[in-house]
């Protein structure tokens, strides 16, 4: 496959899906690539005061780099890609979940007096624990399965009939709403924690928790960028094609 040539117009978001190997260089200079990623390159660089240039030259470096290209989620069915979505990150989400809480409970009761800000990261870690467990269930048994009826649809010349949401841009846009929260609420948690850092006074427990935490955000933002930036705009494409 020919490699595309990106410039400051191209979207953040379309040059992560093409390859992930891209995703360190956005990481770096603290451009979000899942919940902002219809952003250009121009609009990411302006806010980060950055040259385009610059970025766009880090980019080709890494795309040119050997080694095993990213895998080309893009090429996959949507009923693969919400398949891959389930089994790694909705799975990953649900098996965390109660291991960080424990920890941050622990940590903000052993730890609080002196770090004040280990109460408000467990709180807005508890507000998380909800809210994804929530929107999780919203797409597994709401938007993935009419996502997976309309590739079916596709595949066999017919059209699932319209559903109780109206068109697939209704949920898809709620579910873009819950990224973004998510996404702001771990760029909070990541301030409060001072970059997930562990002070000098920190116990075992205290750097296991944030090693956890850092981890969980780094996948979060993969498993918002499959579906921001690729599940979602495809699912809509596909809608639009159908009904003409």
């Amino acid at each position: 496959m020919t490699r595309p040539t990106f410039t400051s117009n191209s979207t953040v978001g379309s040059i992560v899906a093409y390859d992930m190997r891209t995703a360190p260089v956005f990481t770096l200079h603290g451009i979000d690539f899942c919940c902002k990623g219809s952003r250009t390159v121009e609009e990411a660089c302006r806010a980060r005061n950055l040259a385009p240039d610059v970025l766009l030259c880090e980019i080709n470096e890494a795309l040119s780099r050997s080694g095993r290209p990213g895998v080309d989620h893009a090429s996959w069915s949507l009923t693969q890609l919400i398949e891959h979505i389930e089994q790694a990150h909705h799975a990953y989400v649900n098996e965390h979940l109660p291991i960080i809480q424990q920890y941050l409970h622990k940590l903000r009761h052993v730890h609080g007096a002196l770090h004040p800000e280990l109460h408000a990261i467990a709180e807005e870690f508890d507000g998380c624990t909800g809210a994804l467990t929530a929107h999780m269930k919203k797409e597994e048994l709401v938007l993935f399965p009419y996502i997976e009826q309309l590739e079916n649809a596709q595949a066999t010349g017919t059209f699932p009939g319209t559903p109780h949401f109206g068109t697939v841009g209704n949920p898809v846009r709620l579910m873009e709403a819950e990224h973004d929260a998510e996404g702001e609420r771990f760029r909070w948690i990541a301030e409060l924690s001072h970059g997930y850092a562990v002070p000098a006074d920190g116990c075992a427990t205290y750097a296991a928790a944030m090693r956890l935490l850092k981890d969980f955000e780094e996948d979060l933002h993969l498993h918002i960028h499959l579906e921001n930036n690729i599940l979602f705009p495809r699912a809509l494409r596909m809608e639009q094609e159908m009904r003409g």
